[in-house]
């Protein structure tokens, strides 16, 4: 009995120890391209002449997520961004595959959409195919939060885009018997959302 309960606090501490690697892994990351690419944004002037960006988020990519990203200017304070992504990634021998929405109001404070400071409310739609051990359900995911950013766009139309929040999302698996098992605790909860978006502006 003793041996069984040891095993299940491991396997919790082994999950967790996982995910802070990951996130230690996105932020040393994300530290070392803002350090460069931002040097490359101050100096230049900053235009807010576009009205469009297009944009992948970079950070996504490390764990196994192709995103891309339109922005379009609504307002000198508002603009309306849309996520369209893939992912493909293991997570504790359960293999997930499928596609990410992202629809998301952002509001620019000091009227400067879509170049400046932003504050960003955001629904999210996932919808996925869990595999483990041969076995293959569907699984939908729904959630939601807020992140604090800023974007930068220079003189040649070169777009970044930081950002850094909080996320919260729960999931429905299809018909499962009692002796599957998948593990969906990486994409439930409350989480933190963070990104680091390269693009060009027209």
């Amino acid at each position: 009995m003793f041996g069984k309960i040891l095993k299940r606090v491991n396997k919790k501490n082994d999950r967790k120890t996982k995910h802070k690697k990951m996130i230690k892994k996105r932020l040393i990351t994300l530290l070392l391209f803002v350090t460069l690419l931002s040097q490359i944004a101050f100096s230049q002037k900053t235009v807010s002449q576009e009205k469009n960006v297009i944009k992948t988020n970079i950070m996504s990519l490390m764990v196994g997520t192709g995103t891309l990203f339109y922005e379009r200017k609504i307002t000198d304070n508002f603009s309306g961004n849309l996520g369209l992504g893939y992912l493909n990634y293991t997570f504790n021998k359960t293999s997930f595959s499928g596609l990410i929405l992202t629809p998301e109001v952002r509001f620019y404070p000091k009227k400067n959409a879509i170049d400046g400071f932003y504050i960003a409310p955001y629904f999210r739609f996932q919808s996925f195919q869990l595999e483990s051990n041969d076995t293959k359900v569907g699984y939908s995911n729904y959630g939601g939060g807020l992140v604090f950013g800023s974007q930068w766009i220079t003189n040649s139309g070169f777009t970044m885009d930081l950002f850094l929040g909080g996320h919260y999302a729960k999931g429905t698996i299809g018909v499962t018997s009692e002796s599957e098992s998948f593990d969906t605790n990486l994409f439930e909860g409350f989480r933190m959302r963070l990104g680091f978006a390269l693009g060009f502006a027209f």
